[in-house]
């Protein structure tokens, strides 16, 4: 709970934790479909009915990003020569799995090229490309380097790859210059977002690029544009890479994204990208499919704490080779790198909140968060970032604090541009680079306070009091007679979920709890109770993390109730149940 939250009485449960908003319907009602799923719809603009099921035809034709055709002939052509082909991915889940996609195409249809790799170091290189990387790269015999998931704002390296004679592809999803004159002056620069770009969707992240590029390859490849039944059979084994980079990126799950998680999910065990297939089996149950949040809390942050505790290397390792052996032996640095990772993490944490506090950080004056400490490990701060923007309801910019310079990242709330208000402060800052709500930067020590003062001068400006507080979206009203098995799974159907198509969140209004709530869990942690309407219909929510609330919800109390139902099976019966994220007493 955010530490500026009304402490909730008996008497009175008023948003407990967030404000309630409840939009317009974006859209006209689908009578086709059952009434509250239609309500859900009308307020999500990029779904209709038709939409439901996502298919791969309906994913946009590649050529359409800027110069992406060059790349795709560009790197045919080194293949089939023998060239030596580097790539160059960034250390995060969405570059090694970008990187491992356009290995896998390039070793199929060019099988004599003669591939590198190279991935940054997070600690001694920092993100992004580096001339030393390219001069290193040229020396070791590399003719064309291809980067994945960076490269946009790469006009030195750029430059120093043409006086080498090394051909440079770019491809990149973070937020580019604003003119095409600012583009690094590469062979081929392959940005879906580019200010030149017609494409139709700008939200593809790096692995998404990367299968983008490796399908029109395979395409190229082929006869009359049309890939061979092996590099076809190939992008489908590549679906599930793309689908992990894309959540582990926090990609917007809307337009062709949608579509290939869905799919790439659907694959993810089946892939004969057998690293990864591993790694499904080992974080997944057998008996249920991989989800959005398998990817998001389970096999992306094990692939992210290589680059983030150690080195990223291994990771490309895991996604390209097919020894069972070395599989099984890099997953098992993974479990032991990533329990690293949330021992530093916690510690981060802790230290940061207790600062933010002591600070005032936490006051209604104080509407961004900016903290260096010299023992805060860079390669953990951005998740750092993330838990105290949970907390405080803040952008947040974690550093470490070096001998001159501070580095670090930030992550921001729901409608604030950090990436914009940290390009407000470039004059403060060595550099800096991301999206609107990720950036990674460097600080001159010297003029960190500077730093910290305007951009929580900007955050001031652009940020309500009322933005501090966390916000729930409600879908639609509903009533409890329409929460059936078949109209929750439907519901369902909107999915994959997450940034960008959120999970449904319903809204219950005027129902009284039947029974006081229960605790679960030996720490008392989560708690269930029952609601019932004036008709008699019943409902079980659970609410994780609010066992804290249970002696103000009293048996009788009348309730209005944000929650997301789901389908529950328990010993071969299904039964529709409530997730609690918000309660508040009728009026």
């Amino acid at each position: 709970m955010p530490p500026t939250a009304p402490s909730p009485s008996a008497a009175s449960l008023r948003g407990l934790t967030k404000r309630w908003r409840l939009p317009e319907p974006a859209g006209p009602l689908d009578a086709s479909l059952p009434p509250l799923v239609a309500r859900v719809l009308a307020g999500r603009p990029h779904l209709d009915a038709a939409s439901l099921e996502p298919k791969l035809t309906g994913l946009h034709d590649p050529s359409g990003i800027p110069d992406l055709d060059k790349a795709a002939e560009m790197l045919l052509e080194a293949g089939r020569r023998g060239e030596a082909i580097a790539i160059y991915g960034d250390y995060d889940v969405d570059g090694t799995t970008g990187s491992a996609i356009l290995h896998h195409i390039i070793r199929e249809l060019c099988p004599d090229a003669r591939l590198m790799h190279f991935v940054p170091h997070r600690l001694r290189d920092g993100y992004g490309v580096h001339v030393h990387a390219i001069e290193k790269l040229a020396d070791d015999g590399a003719r064309v380097i291809v980067t994945v998931d960076c490269g946009i704002t790469a006009t030195e390296p750029a430059k120093r790859a043409r006086e080498l004679g090394v051909r440079l592809i770019v491809t990149d999803h973070h937020n580019p210059p604003a003119s095409v004159d600012d583009l690094p002056k590469a062979d081929a620069v392959v940005h879906p977002g580019r200010p030149d770009s017609a494409y139709p969707f700008a939200g593809l992240c790096g692995a998404g690029v990367a299968f983008k590029l490796a399908w029109r390859m395979a395409t190229l490849a082929g006869e009359g544009g049309r890939a061979a039944a092996g590099p076809r059979a190939l992008l489908l084994d590549l679906l599930p890479l793309a689908a992990l980079g894309t959540v582990a990126d926090v990609s917007p799950l809307i337009d062709e994204n949608r579509t290939i998680v869905t799919h790439g999910l659907a694959l993810m065990r089946r892939t004969r990208i057998r690293g990864l297939a591993t790694l499904a089996e080992r974080c997944v149950r057998e008996n249920r499919p991989v989800s959005v949040g398998d990817l998001g809390f389970r096999l992306g942050p094990r692939i992210n704490a290589l680059g983030r505790v150690a080195e990223a290397d291994e990771a490309i390792e895991l996604l390209t080779t097919s020894d069972g052996e070395r599989i099984e032996a890099i997953c098992d640095t993974m479990d032991e790198f990533n329990q690293q990772r949330q021992s530093i993490e916690k510690r981060i944490v802790e230290q940061a909140c207790a600062e933010v506090v002591r600070l005032g950080m936490d006051q209604d004056g104080h509407r961004a968060i900016v903290l260096a400490h010299g023992d805060w490990h860079p390669g953990v701060i951005g998740i750092a970032c993330s838990r105290l923007v949970e907390r405080f309801g803040r952008p947040t910019i974690l550093m470490q604090r070096d001998v001159d310079v501070c580095k670090g990242s930030g992550r921001s709330i729901p409608g604030f541009n950090l990436h914009g208000a940290v390009r407000a402060c470039a004059h403060e800052v060595e550099g800096f680079g991301g999206h609107d709500a990720a950036i990674g930067l460097r600080v001159p020590l010297a003029r960190l306070d500077a730093f910290a003062e305007a951009l929580v001068a900007h955050a001031n400006e652009f940020i309500t009091v009322d933005d501090l507080t966390p916000e729930v979206r409600i879908d639609s009203d509903a009533a409890l007679h329409e929460l059936d098995e078949m109209g929750v799974m439907t519901l369902e159907k909107l999915g994959p979920f997450g940034r960008g198509n959120p999970t449904p969140r319903l809204r219950l209004k005027n129902v009284r709890v039947s029974q006081s709530p229960m605790l679960m869990s030996s720490s008392s942690t989560h708690l269930s109770m029952f609601v019932r309407d004036d008709s008699g219909a019943t409902l079980k929510l659970v609410g994780w993390g609010w066992g804290r609330h249970a002696e103000h919800i009293k048996n009788g109390t009348t309730l209005d109730v944000v929650f997301t139902p789901r389908v529950e099976e328990y010993r071969g019966r299904r039964s529709v149940r409530g997730e609690i994220a918000d309660v508040r007493t009728a009026d």
